[in-house]
């Protein structure tokens, strides 16, 4: 029987559940072309209305999944595992957790990508490097995954295609948000990279694109049931980003932050607390581990004694960045023209943060992209970022900014000065807000 795309797009703008086949011939017709683009907007915008069930999500992630390679890492003597995050400001985790992981034996090919909206990209942090190739060829990745235990590229344009160009239409159709699409795009990729097991960060608050803690559970579980469905052993914390999660926002000032972080310079502590529990999760879900606890001591040790970030030191040298970088980041770093601290309007205690502003006060500086073809510049953000609860005034200030010219400087203080409020009650957030998925 002819296939016929209008028929599946009939379908679901009707609310019905499409069949396997019919999911999996769609995406595939359009991977080859003989489904439109036309027709794939019209597709999105009847699953944004409509949604998906679950074993519609598993489906289509799956079919966008083979609509190009699939990584195989069988020949590695280790589990292979990856994190993904949802966006977030001050978000440098993947930096970190993934020469952890690496540290007690668990490989970590991760496909990361560029800024979004207000959030940092992890590519984006790591262009700040000199040298460093964001897109290996295929075998310089395997090569370093296996030498170095980890690997943070951007995704190839063999690993799930289909996603890459369902996105850019997604995105100029109005129809990001929808958890059902969000999810098949997210696991899509991490699926084609092979791994074994998956943890999720699964941002909320005032600097996550789910604000609510409700919708935050919703997408987390969305993902850790397809992902399970689909095969993949995962499981999900949700995390707070009310307040920017490291003290620094900013490609460069994020990568200066990650090393301190690992080789114990200064760690941040809410940031130390997400990453080492998002290790712990993986330790124990890729049998690395036989308890919670168990698991915790691993991480910690691998980072607190320096092994981290020798790992670290040889993906950075691997992938074309400079030897020595983690010993001798003040030379490759470049730092901005302007550097001076930023001062909150009067004086008392951070009661509040407009964590969305203060990574829009980042892009401002030229730290993301306004548009997608925007020039990203490196030196540029905060750090010494000041969070809920500290005294601020004179003498004591909200940030340190790190500015290209004075005219970029100006708009993003008066940004970030409106994206911080005084007051006396300071809420109290959980940092890690659930856990959903039960590690095996």
């Amino acid at each position: 029987m002819v296939f016929l795309p209008q028929e599946v797009i009939l379908k679901k703008r009707n609310g019905e559940i499409l069949a396997k086949d019919d999911i999996a011939q769609f995406i595939a017709g359009f991977a080859n072309g003989t489904v439109s683009h036309a027709q794939a907007a019209a597709f999105a915008m009847a699953v944004y209305f409509q949604d998906m069930t679950m074993d519609e999500r598993v489906a289509l992630t799956l079919a966008m999944r083979d609509s190009g390679s699939v990584l195989d890492w069988s020949d590695l003597d280790g589990p292979v595992a990856d994190k993904h995050s949802t966006g977030g400001v001050g978000d440098n985790v993947s930096l970190m957790l993934a020469p952890i992981l690496a540290a007690i034996g668990i490989y970590v090919p991760m496909i990361s990508g560029r800024g979004l909206g207000h959030t940092g990209g992890t590519l984006d942090k790591f262009d700040a490097i000199p040298g460093y190739q964001t897109q290996p060829d295929n075998a310089l990745f395997r090569k370093v995954v296996k030498e170095a235990g980890c690997a943070i590229i951007g995704q190839t344009a063999d690993l799930a295609p289909a996603d890459k160009t369902l996105y850019a239409i997604r995105d100029v159709t109005g129809t990001v948000e929808s958890i059902a699409l969000i999810t098949a795009s997210i696991l899509s990729k991490k699926l084609a990279a092979g791994l074994g097991a998956l943890i999720l960060d699964v941002k909320t608050g005032s600097g996550a694109f789910m604000p609510t803690l409700e919708k935050s559970r919703d997408l987390a579980q969305s993902l850790v049931t397809v992902a399970n469905g689909a095969g993949l052993k995962t499981g999900a914390l949700i995390t707070d980003m009310n307040e920017p999660l490291a003290s620094a926002a900013g490609n460069g000032l994020e990568v200066r932050n990650a090393v301190d972080f690992l080789t114990g310079t200064h760690q941040d502590a809410r940031l130390r607390e997400v990453t080492l529990a998002l290790c712990a999760e993986i330790a124990l879900m890729t049998g690395k581990a036989s308890s919670l606890a168990d698991a915790q001591v691993q991480v910690e040790t691998a980072l607190d004694s320096g092994t981290a970030a020798e790992h670290f030191g040889k993906m950075v040298m691997a992938l074309g960045g400079p030897a020595g970088f983690v010993d001798a980041m003040d030379t490759h770093l470049e730092p901005a023209p302007i550097i001076r601290d930023v001062f909150a309007i009067g004086q008392g205690r951070v009661s509040t943060i407009d964590t969305r502003g203060v990574g829009m006060a980042v892009v401002a500086l030229g730290g993301g992209r306004a548009t997608p073809t925007d020039v990203i510049d490196h030196r540029v953000g905060f750090d010494r970022l000041a969070g809920l609860g500290a005294e601020v005034g004179p003498g004591m200030p909200i940030a340190r900014i790190h500015a290209a010219d004075e005219a970029s400087a100006a708009d993003a203080e008066a940004r970030l000065k409106r994206a911080y409020h005084l007051g006396e009650a300071v809420p109290s957030n959980p940092l890690i807000a659930g856990r959903i998925g039960q590690p095996a």
